[in-house]
C-alpha cells in the first residue's frame, strides 16, 4: 500500500512538473522552420513524388518510400499517404502525412462517422478510428519497415513529422506512437501539423502533451477543420501547442503560441471559424498544389 501510494505521489508530481512547463522550457518555435522546412515536407506528401519537394527545398535529401493505401477509411475511392525520407545535411528522419479530398468531402457533407467511432490508443485516451485506422493501415504498409531501417541506418538523427489536414492528425498520431512504443526517444522528434483536426478526446490530448515536448498546431486564421469537431462533440480536445497566424501568413507576418490546448488566444477565441480557403492555404501556398509543383 506505501509503495502504491509513493507511485501514486510520484506519478501525480511528474504530471503537474510536465504539465505547466511552457513551450519555451523544452523547445521554441520558429516562423523559418515551419515556413521553410516543415511546409514543404507536408505539402510534399501530396506529390506523386515527393523528391522533387525535397531535391527543390533541401541538400543532400532523399526519398525512402511514398506509401498509398487504397479505400482506407470511409469512402470506397478514399486514398491515405504518407512517405518517409532521411535529411542528411540537417540530420533528420522524416515522416510526413497528405490530406485527401475524401475527407474534405466527409467533412462538406457532416459526416459525423469521422468522430462517433473512438479507439483506444497505445499513449493513453480514445482518437477517431477513423484515423486511427487510416494510420495503422499506412503504418503497417511499409511505412514501420522504412522507418525502422532509416533509424538505424542514420543513428542520433532528429524525426521530423509533419501532415496537413488529415495529414495532421496522422502525423499526430504517428509520432505519439513511435514515443509511446519507445522507437524513439520523445526529445528527439518535432512535430508540427498544419490545419489540424481534433484528432481525439481530452485524455488523449493530455496524454500527447506530456509525451512531446516539441509539439506545433499551426492554425490559419479562421481554417474551419481545427474546429471540427465541435470541442466536447465526444469528448474531442485539442492538445498543445496552437501557433496561430491571425489573417496574414506572409513573410514577417505576426503570430501567437498558445500554451493552453484549447485557449481563446489562438483560434478558439474567433467567433467564426468556416473559411474552406484558410484551410486550403498555408504561408502564402495552396499546400496540395505547391507540393505537385516540386514546392518552386
Amino acid at each position: 500500500m506505501l509503495k502504491f501510494l509513493a507511485l501514486l505521489v510520484l506519478s501525480f508530481a511528474l504530471y503537474s512538473n510536465a504539465a505547466v512547463l511552457p513551450a519555451s522550457k523544452f523547445a521554441t518555435y520558429t516562423d523559418s522552420f515551419a515556413r521553410n522546412q516543415m511546409l514543404a515536407l507536408a505539402s510534399a506528401a501530396y506529390a506523386s513524388d515527393p523528391q522533387k519537394c525535397l531535391t527543390n527545398k533541401f541538400t543532400n535529401a532523399q526519398l525512402k518510400r511514398q506509401i498509398y493505401v487504397k479505400n482506407c477509411a470511409l469512402l470506397s475511392n478514399d486514398v491515405c499517404s504518407g512517405y518517409t525520407a532521411v535529411l542528411h545535411d540537417d540530420k533528420a528522419i522524416v515522416i510526413s502525412f497528405r490530406g485527401t479530398q475524401g475527407f474534405l468531402q466527409l467533412i462538406s457533407e457532416a459526416n459525423k462517422s469521422v468522430f462517433e467511432s473512438q479507439m483506444a490508443w497505445v499513449s493513453g485516451g480514445k482518437v477517431s478510428k477513423y484515423f486511427g485506422d487510416a494510420f495503422t493501415k499506412v503504418w503497417n504498409s511499409g511505412m514501420k519497415d522504412d522507418f525502422n531501417a532509416l533509424v538505424a541506418q542514420n543513428p542520433g538523427y532528429t524525426i521530423w513529422v509533419s501532415g496537413h489536414s488529415l495529414g495532421g492528425s496522422l502525423a499526430s498520431l504517428a509520432a505519439s506512437f513511435i514515443v509511446g512504443t519507445k522507437l524513439v526517444d520523445s526529445q528527439n522528434v518535432k512535430l508540427v501539423t498544419f490545419g489540424e483536426p481534433r484528432t481525439g478526446n481530452k485524455p488523449y490530448a493530455l496524454a500527447h502533451d506530456l509525451q512531446l515536448p516539441f509539439t506545433y498546431r499551426i492554425t490559419h486564421n479562421r481554417d474551419v477543420v481545427p474546429h471540427i469537431p465541435n470541442e466536447g462533440f465526444m469528448d474531442y480536445y485539442h492538445n498543445k501547442f496552437e501557433v496561430f497566424y491571425k489573417e496574414s501568413m506572409k513573410a514577417g507576418a505576426s503570430y501567437t503560441v498558445c500554451d493552453g490546448d484549447e485557449d481563446n488566444k489562438c483560434s478558439n477565441g474567433l467567433w467564426i471559424t468556416t473559411s474552406v480557403e484558410d484551410h486550403l492555404h498555408y504561408f502564402e501556398h495552396d499546400i496540395s498544389d505547391w507540393g505537385e509543383k516540386g514546392c518552386n
